[in-house]
């Protein structure tokens, strides 16, 4: 197949992941240097592709963007050309099916591959494009780790290692005022960044989606800490964990965006919850919020998107489109579109297993998940 490749397209949508430059930057260099292809890249993911609005990929242009988050395609998680937001022709808008337009564009630019890089929306248009006829490889990007069909995603590392390092300093202040402090990470409804950076970071609760808690077991693991000569805590919270009746925090509504639900706000809310069977203590709260996404990458996350950038070339010379690269048991591979989306459709992602090996060695040092 390489044969017949000349030129492939680079996209990335969605929320910005630590490693998207890593992966455009290795996926130009191996296209360019290993296979002899041109490389574009659509900017603001799929708005770019249906606005013909691209730049081209060079080796000078990548060569010092491998340790840079966010992404030099700039990304847009809005976005889809299967339900596109376009003016009516009476002053207002109207959703419309534009991907004939995208792919008018594709073959106007004359690119024989699409590379797209995102998560569950973004890769679902992928698949859709697919199903038109254009030939796409897909790069799982979430930061949250929660893909199913892959052990690792790139950014992961890179989120929980900042995450982390918000926990440890929080230890000390924490510390010195005898206080509890709630650190609320992003994750979505996958307990991965913050049960890894709870851990890391010494945090004494750790509170993710999967397993549901009560204000009260938080309080009764701040006591029994209290009692044991650690008259403080700090409490990792994931921005999807719930009470134990279920609910959840939203943080706002996004009526445009193909995933309109913004979590936020939890670790406050406890915030208030806790002062009132607490006295002994005062509580605050913070969220780091997005500042976990952004900075440097960290070295595990430069190496990995080495590995799926070249894997992700490598796919398009063998010809093997409609899949997503993926890495299991420490070997790269891939999964077909149609099985990523499908599983991620019926909520087959990859979440924390509540009575799985890390939690029980985070309860054997005493960490308390408010469940108990």
């Amino acid at each position: 197949m390489s044969g017949n490749v000349k030129r492939i397209a680079l996209l990335s949508g969605g929320g910005d992941c630590p490693g998207l430059n890593a992966v455009i930057r290795t996926i130009t260099k191996t296209a360019i240097q290993k296979y002899g292809w041109e490389v574009i890249g659509y900017v603001f993911g799929y708005r770019g592709l249906y606005n013909n609005d691209y730049i081209e990929l060079t080796l000078d242009k990548v060569e010092d963007i491998y340790k840079e988050g966010g992404t030099i395609l700039y990304s847009s998680n809005k976005d889809n050309l299967f339900d596109y937001l376009v003016d009516d022709g009476h002053g207002g808008k109207v959703k419309k099916d534009v991907s004939d337009v995208g792919v008018a564009n594709l073959k106007k630019d004359g690119v024989d591959v699409l590379v797209v890089l995102g998560g569950d929306g973004t890769l679902t248009s992928a698949r859709d494009f697919s199903r038109k006829g254009v030939n796409v490889i897909g790069v799982p990007k979430t930061m949250d780790n929660d893909l199913a069909s892959t052990d690792v995603t790139y950014g992961f590392m890179s989120a929980m290692s900042v995450g982390t390092e918000f926990i440890d300093r929080l230890q000390t202040t924490a510390k010195s005022h005898h206080r509890v402090i709630l650190c609320e990470l992003m994750g979505r409804d996958a307990g991965w960044i913050t049960l890894y950076a709870g851990l890391a970071g010494n945090a004494g609760v750790c509170l993710i989606p999967e397993i549901p808690f009560t204000v009260e077991n938080i309080a009764k693991a701040v006591k029994k800490r209290d009692e044991a000569g650690l008259p403080y805590t700090v409490i990792a919270c994931a921005e999807g964990a719930k009470y134990a009746d279920g609910t959840k925090v939203i943080g706002k509504i996004v009526e445009d965006s193909p995933d309109p639900v913004r979590l936020g706000g939890i670790a406050k809310q406890l915030e208030a919850d806790l002062e009132k069977v607490i006295p002994d203590h005062e509580v605050r709260s913070v969220n780091p919020g997005h500042i976990i996404r952004g900075g440097d990458i960290n070295a595990y996350d430069r190496i990995l998107s080495i590995r799926y950038g070249v894997a992700a070339a490598d796919l398009i010379h063998e010809g093997k489109f409609g899949n997503v690269v993926t890495i299991n048991h420490g070997e790269m591979g891939y999964t077909s579109l149609e099985e990523v989306i499908g599983a991620a459709k019926i909520g087959q992602q990859k979440h924390v297993d509540p009575n799985g090996e890390l939690v029980k060695a985070a309860k054997a040092i005493g960490v308390s998940f408010g469940d108990e």
